[in-house]
């Protein structure tokens, strides 16, 4: 690993997303105005105060998965990924750097989501603050990891996009949003135990709970880190130079 070409790469795009007005207004817009409609549709502040911090994580994922996927194939198809690889740049550099910088947009993004909701929608918090804020920091972190992980399988902006019913969808079904993972058929529960947008919901619901840093909290955490990390690896270990 080399730290200098990390931050680079992070700075750079970071300098990008500065100019690119749209992406910055969907990264932080629509789960913004996603939220907005959740609260007054139902227009039931006991319902929003329950599902609220659940969604808090879950909106921001799909969002960074979507946009991240996209930008990081749009390096490789305009051939700027290929001229970075023939310098002596380390493909895990490259994607910790990628990482970073949408990590960075993701906190702003977090930001702004919890601060509409805590003010404006008036959502009604029991839990900690900060491990709401971290736990939906990390959701926004695994959907930019798994962004990165999936443009490696698609060769156009298009089929990016194809990829999220694939590896965004089965997660939302199954991560006990809709229904308690413990209530489920035996081998759907063995599926959601595997998948990490489970654990950011069962975070999300720990936070909402309690007031403490739980054992739970702690160990959905470490779990959701762990994802992170190894679809970075493993993003590292399929990117290829360009699409063919």
């Amino acid at each position: 690993m080399n730290i200098s070409i990390t931050l680079a790469t992070t700075q750079r795009i970071l300098a990008q997303l500065r100019h690119d007005h749209r992406t910055i207004s969907m990264i932080v817009g629509v789960p913004t105005l996603l939220m907005i409609l959740l609260r007054y549709v139902f227009d039931a502040p006991a319902l929003f105060d329950r599902i609220g911090p659940l969604l808090l994580g879950i909106f921001p994922f799909v969002i960074m998965f979507l946009v991240t996927s996209v930008a990081t194939l749009r390096e490789r198809t305009s051939g700027t990924l290929e001229r970075l690889m023939t310098m002596p740049t380390g493909k895990l550099d490259l994607l910790l750097g990628y990482a970073l910088a949408f990590s960075l947009v993701a906190l702003l993004q977090v930001g702004v989501v919890l601060t509409i909701a805590l003010t404006w929608l008036g959502l009604d918090l029991n839990g900690s603050l900060w491990s709401l804020v971290v736990s939906a920091l990390l959701c926004s972190v695994l959907g930019v990891a798994l962004g990165l992980f999936s443009s490696a399988f698609a060769r156009t902006e298009f089929q990016a996009v194809q990829l999220m019913p694939a590896f965004v969808l089965p997660q939302l079904l199954l991560c006990g949003l809709f229904i308690p993972r413990d209530q489920m058929v035996g081998w759907l529960e063995a599926t959601s135990n595997v998948l990490p947008l489970s654990y950011t919901v069962d975070a999300m619901k720990e936070v909402t709970v309690s007031a403490d840093v739980t054992g739970n909290l702690v160990r959905d955490m470490v779990v959701i880190a762990g994802c992170v990390l190894l679809a970075l690896v493993l993003g590292a270990a399929t990117l290829r130079r360009r699409t063919p």
